[in-house]
């Protein structure tokens, strides 16, 4: 059951790694003065180089958040019956 647990809870936490990866790009665009949206690659020369197209392929990453959200919630709904289950089981064994 522990396994199990701990599964889940990567498996909801890699769910939410594109919001991660889009607030990370714009905390970098906004901390270096750059803009970032989602119409096009715009530039963004940190330390000499252009980061322009690495924070706009960053900041899509929002939108695979449609894909992962339902496995999110399904995977938090499943997690939860079976820790029902257990508890029911666990006191039907007790009793």
């Amino acid at each position: 059951m522990k396994w199990f647990r701990i599964l889940t809870a990567l498996a909801v936490i890699a769910c939410f790694v594109p919001m991660g990866l889009t607030l990370g790009a714009a905390w970098v665009a906004s901390t270096n003065g750059c803009t970032l949206n989602e119409g096009n690659v715009n530039p963004c020369v940190i330390g000499g180089r252009d980061y322009g197209a690495t924070l706009y392929n960053m900041a899509m990453m929002a939108w695979l958040m449609l894909f992962t959200l339902p496995y999110a919630v399904m995977l938090v709904i499943l997690w939860v019956i079976v820790e029902i289950v257990r508890f029911i089981r666990a006191r039907r064994a007790a009793a």
